[in-house]
């Protein structure tokens, strides 16, 4: 029996911005692309719930997330490094 490759997960990097609850940090992802009409240059971003197992990651660290199977209402992202 051979193993299927599964498919390519996400992957973004942010920074994080809350680290109060257990095992969970809240990570700010901020892309940026040209507005459509008048082409100046627009940052946006998201916050996602991503779990950290070790629980040793402060405010301001840059991080990777993963896409990830849920882990709970909101968490559907894991930390890589």
């Amino acid at each position: 029996m051979q193993q299927e490759e599964r498919g390519s997960r996400k992957v973004k990097k942010g920074i994080v911005v809350s680290n109060k609850m257990q095992k969970t940090v809240v990570v700010k992802v901020e892309r940026t692309f040209a507005h459509p009409q008048y082409g100046k240059i627009v940052t946006r971003g998201k916050k996602y719930y991503a779990h950290n197992e070790s629980g040793d990651l402060q405010i301001g660290d840059e991080v990777k997330i993963m896409e990830t199977r849920p882990l709970s209402k909101l968490k559907r992202w894991r930390v890589v490094a």
